[in-house]
């Protein structure tokens, strides 16, 4: 018996994980979909109805709406062209050759997207029946209810907002890239084989690819909150864990191109310490406040209650202000190291380089500086892409002001 209950107790142990929500909703929808076609289509099994709306169905809002007027187009489209055809030609297999050909051009043309391929499909179908019009329609009925049931159902029960998820895949990056500095700094007062310092550049360039895991789980995040009714401020979101998330990814760069500047000083030291003791103590207290900074960023760009906010920026400025004294003093004991052995001076010179561009991607009037420019950038591309929806916006809050009278 606990053999059985194992799965399903880990299935409600991911009740908030994006597959098991998408493989629940879509799995309604087209039920709901397929018993709604039942009573008002023709066709004795209309499953058009249940397998548009298992394709329209998202883990967003915004996903759903564009694939729900995406696939209704195409439908629409592949159906017309059917009609087309059966009236000119009927089936043949050069007429099948034209069709698909025909199918595909218009899906370009008229922008579908992803269903380009569904145009085809449509067209297919319908000019296989015997009765193409009466078909036709009935394809169109079953597609417009699919869709509406799946349109109906994210507005009715709206979708989580992943901007929770995003965020923790933030912090985890952040987390990992701690790890990674708190590592080297403590490495930094022994002697380091080349094969070592080569594992810890891998390890720098899998970040990349975590990276990109985040960016996919931010896409979606940003997909949450747009047009969704339980935001209300999707762009403010947005722009904060998209500008965090950049700011992140430079610091993957350089963190990097830091532990290949490493991989050479090996190289270069391979029978004595990668620098002097003093140095070494000097730069592992530097890459501890460094380390802790990029921590205390994720967290501020991630955090939405603002006591939190206040706390992790208050952190994040002291471990900044902690990381410029450890910077100077470890630059301080690296040049007089250098005038007493000028060795690999380039390398000390490439590591204090990189670690000033670390603490300039993190500081607090950059980050501000960049929120600005972002939130202006969105707000400019959303008044040029919706002119008349500004005018109207405008003219609603001239009314307000001038309907509203002063006691």
């Amino acid at each position: 018996m606990p053999d059985v209950l194992d799965p399903l107790a880990e299935l409600v142990k991911r009740r908030h994980d994006p597959v098991v929500v998408q493989t629940v909703r879509s799995t309604a929808a087209a039920t709901i979909a397929y018993v709604v076609a039942l009573r008002l289509s023709k066709e004795p099994a209309p499953l058009t109805a249940p397998l548009t709306a298992l394709l329209v169905v998202q883990v967003t809002l915004y996903a759903t709406l564009t694939a729900s007027v995406r696939r209704v187009e195409a439908v629409i489209v592949g159906v017309l062209i059917a009609i087309a055809f059966s009236v000119l030609v009927g089936l043949t297999w050069w007429s099948l050759c034209m069709i698909i050909l025909a199918a595909q051009t218009a899906g370009y043309l008229t922008r579908v997207g992803d269903w380009v391929q569904e145009v085809a499909i449509s067209a297919m179908l319908v000019l296989g029946v015997a009765q193409v019009t009466t078909y036709a329609w009935d394809r169109v009925l079953e597609t417009l209810i699919g869709a509406g049931v799946g349109m109906a159902f994210n507005f009715f029960l709206a979708p989580p907002v992943w901007v929770e998820t995003a965020g923790k895949s933030i912090e985890d990056l952040a987390r990992r890239m701690r790890q990674l500095m708190l590592h080297i700094g403590e490495e930094l007062g022994s002697h380091v084989a080349v094969d070592h310092a080569a594992a810890r550049l891998y390890e720098a360039r899998r970040l990349d690819h975590d990276v990109a895991q985040v960016d996919a789980a931010l896409r979606q995040a940003e997909d949450s909150v747009r047009l969704n009714p339980r935001v209300k401020e999707g762009l403010l979101y947005r722009v904060v864990l998209r500008t965090g998330l950049d700011t992140l990814e430079i610091c993957t760069v350089i963190l990097r191109v830091m532990t290949r500047t490493l991989t050479d000083l090996a190289k270069a030291r391979t029978d004595e310490p990668l620098f002097p003791e003093d140095v070494a103590d000097a730069l592992k207290d530097l890459f501890t406040h460094l380390s802790a900074a990029v921590e205390n960023f994720a967290i501020l760009v991630t955090t939405q209650v603002s006591a939190n906010a206040e706390e992790a920026e208050s952190r994040l400025s002291s471990e900044l202000v902690k990381a410029h004294v450890g910077r100077d003093r470890a630059a301080d004991r690296l040049l007089r190291r250098v005038q007493e052995h000028p060795r690999q001076w380039q390398l000390h010179g490439a590591l204090l380089a990189e670690i000033d561009r670390i603490l300039d991607e993190l500081d607090m009037e950059q980050r501000s500086k960049r929120l600005m420019e972002e939130l202006d950038r969105s707000t400019r591309e959303k008044h040029e892409r919706f002119p008349y929806l500004h005018k109207i916006q405008r003219r609603l809050r001239r009314g307000r002001k001038e309907g509203s009278t002063p006691f």
